[in-house]
């Protein structure tokens, strides 16, 4: 009788799990080589990072519409800016800027002072509740929840570790949408060249549902 109010005991003072798994912000830098400002930036999300470990996915998109200030920057792509004025349309800016860091595709400010950007991410840390579940599986990965409305799931390759030479965090070389997913259990396959992550994100370069490195 003894052992068992002591294992009950146990398991009443035990800190419960959390419903949901917790999940990595989603920090996107948009930047250039002849941006004057994106140092800057790129040393404030290098000490972000390095303080963040699992807390944050960043992912520098190099863009082109500032090439014609210098010399081409060899990262730029049209995806990136793309990808930036979809968001500066959504989030109803007057124009793309650089840098310019985007949190969950909800929020956006100026890359270069930590303490604004820290405090992006623990508001968006804070919002998380998608109960989406990424998983890498043989030959490619796994989502898995419950939807409201149909989703966009990209995967993004950049450079890490060794292979970054940069100076930039995780500058991205490539992105594909891979479909739309509507909810359950779905496994894609896919090939990554040197490190890459999933992104989960609303129609429209909505919220960011999900984000993982499948590193």
């Amino acid at each position: 009788m003894i052992k068992r109010l002591a294992i009950l005991t146990a398991l009443l003072l035990a800190p419960s799990a959390p419903a949901i798994a917790e999940r990595p912000v989603l920090v996107e830098l948009f930047a250039s080589q002849n941006c004057t400002a994106c140092p800057k930036a790129h040393q404030t999300l290098k000490e972000v990072e390095a303080d963040h470990l699992d807390d944050v996915l960043i992912l520098t998109w190099s863009v082109d519409y500032w090439d014609y200030m210098g010399e081409p920057d060899p990262m730029a792509m049209p995806v990136a800016s793309e990808r930036q004025k979809a968001y500066t349309e959504r989030l109803g800016l007057r124009a793309p800027y650089t840098p310019q860091s985007v949190y969950d595709g909800e929020k956006q400010c100026p890359a270069t002072k930590k303490q604004t950007v820290e405090a992006n991410i623990a508001n968006q840390a804070r919002k998380h509740s998608s109960g989406i579940s990424i998983e890498p599986v043989m030959g490619g990965f796994s989502v898995d929840g419950v939807l409201r409305e149909p989703v966009e799931v990209r995967l993004v390759s950049y450079l890490a570790g060794e292979e970054n030479t940069t100076g930039m965090v995780n500058p991205v070389t490539k992105a594909e949408l891979l479909g739309t997913w509507t909810g359950g259990r779905v496994t894609y396959g896919y090939a990554c060249e040197g490190s890459c992550a999933v992104v989960v994100q609303a129609r429209g370069h909505g919220e960011v549902l999900a984000a993982s490195s499948l590193q």
